[in-house]
């Protein structure tokens, strides 16, 4: 698993409001991955519920003066560089190894690491990490049921990942 210390963060440890680090190791055999494509083969479906909870998410925050963000779009992505967009993240810096992804507004900064690392006995290790710092009262308020939420979503993004991975090898 990678190391905390070795991801990049939206701030300083010490600074953030929201930390949260998970890892699973793919099955021994997984093909060569990059980190972007993990992340295409994780949002190509996602969760039910998903749609649902972005549109009351951006209902709720435009109310607060923060911008819609409009969710996950799906969308298959093969290529992408720093400045790039994928869904409403900025894409900050991307390697073979590396996706680190960011949406900065009046409530808060977030930044989303998907980072791969070889197994030892099994096949790649995916994790990702999620660091957030809050600006004003309403992103505290935010970060109260988004803060739960997220740790499910990505246990469970984190299940379903060889599921995606094999119908995304079957459709290519």
């Amino acid at each position: 698993m990678v190391a905390i210390a070795d991801v990049p963060l939206v701030a300083p440890r010490g600074a953030l409001n929201y930390l949260d680090h998970r890892s699973r190791a793919l099955p021994k055999g997984t093909a060569p991955l990059t980190a972007l494509e993990v992340w295409t083969a994780m949002m190509a479906k996602p969760l039910p519920g998903m749609a649902l909870a972005f549109r009351l998410r951006d209902a709720i925050s435009a109310c607060f003066g923060v911008r819609r963000i409009g969710g996950f779009s799906g969308a298959r992505v093969d290529q992408v560089a720093a400045g790039d967009h994928l869904d409403f993240f900025l894409v900050e810096e991307v390697r073979p190894d590396l996706l680190v992804l960011t949406e900065r507004d009046r409530h808060l900064d977030v930044m989303t690491c998907l980072s791969l690392e070889p197994g030892a006995g099994t096949g790649p290790v995916v994790t990702v990490t999620s660091s957030v710092r809050v600006h004003n009262a309403f992103g505290r308020l935010y970060m109260l049921p988004v803060g739960l939420a997220h740790r499910v979503i990505v246990v469970l993004m984190l299940r379903r990942l060889p599921q995606a991975l094999a119908a995304r090898d079957r459709a290519a």
